[in-house]
């Protein structure tokens, strides 16, 4: 069970970094990144960030780039959160695969 302190960053940290990811994909032209969940350890130290990639061709690329530049993302995040947050959290970034779960179950349910 999650703590109200634990909700609270999370939904903080999936704001600042749909924005931070906003600009960033911006950068790489032709995709479109979405932060669709964060979930924060109980000591706060590890944020697990899962993304939303758009078009479908671009995933593992773009996956691969985000996962190079998290330090980058973090220190961003960081100036962002400096004064809500005693410690920036460490990222750790994951492919969302909800809609494409939700996509074949649909397929099954057509046949």
């Amino acid at each position: 069970m999650e703590s109200t302190r634990q909700q609270k960053i999370e939904r903080l940290i999936q704001k600042d970094l749909s924005d931070i990811l906003l600009r960033y994909a911006r950068a790489m032209r032709g995709t479109l990144i979405s932060v669709s969940e964060v979930r924060i350890s109980p000591d706060l130290s590890i944020a697990h960030v899962y993304l939303s990639v758009f078009p479908q061709d671009k995933v593992a690329s773009t996956i691969m780039q985000v996962q190079e530049d998290t330090a980058k993302l973090r220190g961003e995040l960081g100036r962002l959160e400096r004064h809500q947050l005693r410690l920036i959290p460490e990222l750790h970034f994951h492919l969302d695969e909800t809609i494409e779960k939700m996509e074949r179950i649909d397929e099954l349910l057509k046949q």
